[in-house]
C-alpha cells in the first residue's frame, strides 16, 4: 500500500471518529477534510473545483433556494387546516397520507414546521400521539422521489461525479412506495404505545423564566405570600437563587433578598405580568426587548450555541434577540437563565429585535417553530407563480422534457424575476453548510481513487465472491449507514458511505447502483434517535418524548423499513 493510501485511509477513519465524537459539527469536519486533502495534495485543484461546482450538488443547492418561495405561499397551511378531524383515527391518516405527499416534493423541515403548530394546539387530540408520526411520515415521504430529501440529492451528485450519469427521477418510487405502506402499518400499530401527554392550555407552558430582584425592588424584605408571587396566572414560583446556593421548593414564608434570582415556571406568554411588581427585572427585559413578539426556535444539532451558556455565547449582540425562557425534554431547567448550558433540541422563546430577521446566522443555528414569519408572503399572482412554476419545473423533469438541474436555473431566475424571491433571502438562506458537506465527501472520493484504495479493493476480492457473500455486504453496508444516520446525521452519512458503497460494488463485480441505492435508502432511515434527522428533534420537546419513546416507536419501523429496503433493492437494482 502506498504512501498516499495510507493516508487517505488514516483521513477517512478519522473524519468517521471525529463525526461521532463532534457530531455537531458535520459542517467544520467535513471543511478540514478537503482543506487537508487539498494540502497533501490528494486532490488537484482541478479536481477540487469539479467537487465545489458538481452539477448534482448544485441541482441540490438551486431546489432548496426555490423551496424557499413554495415556504412563503399558503400551500402548506391550506394543508394544515384540512387535517385535524374530532376522530383520532381520522385525523392520523390525514396527518400521515398528506405528510408523505408534501415531503415527496417539499422540503421535509418546512413541511413538519407548519404542520407542527396546528397540532400542538389542536382542541382534539394530545399532540404526543401525532408529532412522532409525523416526523417519521415526512422521513418515509422523502424516499418517494428523487428531490424528496437532501440525502437522495447528496447520492445523486456522488453518482454524477462518479459516472457522469444521474438518478431518475422516479427511481426511487417503487421501493419507497412499499417502504411507506409496510412503514405506516407498522407505524399505525405501535402509535398506541406513544405517551398520551395531558394536552396544555398553552404549548409555552413549562417553560423557565429567571428575573432579579433589583436593589430599589419593595419586593425586598417582604415574603413570597405578602408579594403576591404565589397568586400568578399561570406562573408559578419553582426556586430562588441566592448567593449561589439555590432555593427549591420555595416556601411561602420565604422572604424576598436583594439580589435574588426568582425562576418562574409556566406559561411564558404570561411573563408581562411580573412588570407588576417594582424592581422585578426579566432577563429578556434587561436587554430591552420584552415587549417584542415572541418566537420559538430549536437549536439545530450543528449550532455553536451547543455546550455554551447564553452570556457566554454573547446571544444578544449575535442575534439581535433575548431569550425570555427555555424549555428541555419537556423538563424545568434550574438555575440562571443566563448561565444555563445550552443543548441540541433546546426550545427558546426569544423577544426579537427589528434585525433579528436579516441575520445571516438564523438558518444554520435555529429551526424556526413559530412567531417570525419569512420576509414577505406570497399572495395573488406570485403566489400562483411560485406554485405553478415549482409543479411545471420539477414536473418537466420527472417526464424527462428537461433535465432538473436546468429546470432548476430557469425556476429559480422566474422567481428572482417576478420578486417571489429576493437576492437578500437567497444569501440568508444559502444551504452552506450542505453544500461544503457534499463537496468535501466529493473530495474525500476522489482522494480514494486517486490513492488507489479502489484498486487495492478489486484485486483483494478479484469479483470471486458468490451473490450469498455479496448480498452479506449489502446488508453490512446497509447496517453501517444506518448507524452512522443515527449517530452523525443523514447527510453526513450518505456522504461519508457513498465511496465506500461504489468502491465495494466495483470491487465485488456488482452492480454498483444496487450499492448506491442501498446507502442513499439507509441513509433516511433515522427512526430510533431524536438527533439524526431534523424532523425527529422538532417534535422530540415538541411533544415532551424520551428517548424510549424514539425506540419504543422507531425501532419497529427500522426493522420493517430495513427488511423492505434490502429485499427490493436487489430486485429493482439486480446484482
Amino acid at each position: 500500500m502506498s504512501i498516499q493510501a495510507i493516508m487517505v485511509a488514516v483521513i477517512f477513519v478519522g473524519t468517521i471518529a471525529s463525526l461521532i465524537r463532534y457530531q455537531q459539527y458535520p459542517a467544520k469536519i467535513f471543511g478540514g477534510v478537503m482543506l487537508l486533502l487539498f494540502v497533501l495534495d490528494l486532490v488537484s485543484t482541478e479536481q477540487l473545483l469539479d467537487s465545489v461546482s458538481n452539477q448534482g450538488l448544485m441541482t441540490l443547492v438551486l431546489l432548496m433556494l426555490c423551496s424557499i418561495a413554495l415556504e412563503k405561499t399558503r400551500l402548506l397551511r391550506v394543508l394544515a387546516a384540512s387535517i385535524i378531524k374530532p376522530s383520532l383515527r381520522v385525523t392520523w391518516i390525514r396527518l400521515f397520507s398528506t405528510t408523505v405527499l408534501s415531503s415527496a416534493a417539499l422540503n421535509n423541515t418546512a413541511v413538519v414546521a407548519t404542520l407542527l403548530a396546528p397540532i400542538r394546539n389542536n382542541p382534539y387530540h394530545s399532540a404526543s400521539r401525532l408529532l412522532l408520526p409525523l416526523s417519521y411520515a415526512a422521513i418515509l415521504g422523502g424516499t418517494l422521489t428523487l428531490i424528496g430529501t437532501s440525502t437522495n440529492l447528496i447520492v445523486n451528485s456522488l453518482l454524477i461525479e462518479s459516472t457522469g450519469e444521474s438518478l431518475g427521477f422516479f427511481d426511487f418510487t417503487l421501493i419507497g412506495l412499499v417502504a411507506v405502506v409496510f412503514c405506516g402499518i407498522t407505524l399505525a400499530f405501535f402509535s398506541r404505545y406513544l405517551p398520551d401527554h395531558k394536552r396544555e392550555e398553552n404549548h409555552y407552558h413549562r417553560y423557565f423564566i429567571d428575573a432579579k430582584i433589583q436593589a430599589d425592588s419593595t419586593l425586598i424584605g417582604k415574603s413570597v405570600e405578602e408579594n403576591g408571587l404565589r397568586h400568578l396566572e399561570s406562573l408559578f414560583l419553582v426556586e430562588i437563587v441566592r448567593d449561589g446556593k439555590l432555593i427549591s421548593p420555595v416556601a411561602p414564608s420565604e422572604v424576598m433578598q436583594q439580589s435574588d434570582r426568582l425562576i418562574f415556571s409556566g406559561d411564558v406568554t404570561k411573563v408581562m405580568q411580573l412588570n407588576q411588581f417594582s424592581g422585578l427585572q426579566t432577563f429578556a427585559d434587561s436587554n430591552g426587548l420584552l415587549g417584542s413578539n415572541l418566537t420559538e426556535v430549536v437549536i439545530r444539532p450543528e449550532s455553536m450555541l451547543v455546550g455554551k451558556s447564553l452570556k457566554g455565547a454573547g446571544f444578544r449582540a449575535r442575534f439581535d434577540a433575548a431569550v425570555v425562557a427555555i424549555k428541555r425534554d419537556g423538563e424545568r431547567v434550574s438555575g440562571k437563565l443566563g448561565e444555563a448550558t445550552l443543548q441540541a433540541g433546546d426550545f427558546l422563546v426569544l423577544a426579537v429585535g427589528g434585525d433579528f430577521k436579516s441575520r445571516t446566522n438564523l438558518a444554520k443555528n435555529f429551526i424556526v417553530v413559530s412567531g417570525v414569519e419569512p420576509d414577505t408572503r406570497l399572495n395573488g399572482l406570485s403566489e400562483i407563480i411560485a406554485i405553478g412554476g415549482f409543479i411545471l419545473a420539477v414536473g418537466s423533469a420527472a417526464l424527462g422534457l428537461i433535465s432538473l438541474f436546468k429546470a432548476m436555473v430557469l425556476l429559480l431566475g422566474g422567481l428572482i424575476f417576478f420578486r417571489c424571491l429576493t437576492p437578500s433571502e437567497l444569501v440568508r438562506r444559502f444551504p452552506k453548510e450542505i453544500w461544503l458537506i457534499v463537496a468535501s465527501a466529493l473530495a474525500l472520493s476522489q482522494a480514494m481513487h486517486n490513492a488507489g484504495l479502489v484498486e487495492l479493493l478489486e484485486s483483494a476480492f478479484n469479483g470471486g465472491i458468490d451473490g450469498q457473500w455479496i448480498f452479506i455486504s449489502l446488508f453490512m453496508l446497509y447496517l453501517l449507514t444506518w448507524i452512522f444516520t443515527e449517530l452523525v446525521t443523514n447527510n453526513a452519512a450518505a456522504a461519508l458511505m457513498f465511496p465506500v458503497a461504489y468502491g465495494l460494488a466495483n470491487a465485488l463485480g456488482a452492480n454498483p447502483m444496487t450499492f448506491v441505492m442501498t446507502v442513499a435508502f439507509a441513509a433516511s432511515a433515522s427512526f430510533v434517535s431524536p438527533y439524526g434527522y431534523q424532523t425527529n428533534l422538532m417534535v422530540y420537546n415538541a411533544g415532551r418524548y424520551s428517548l424510549r419513546d424514539f425506540v419504543k416507536l422507531g425501532f419497529p419501523v427500522a426493522v420493517v423499513y430495513g427488511a423492505v429496503v434490502l429485499t427490493l433493492v436487489p430486485m429493482v437494482f439486480p446484482l
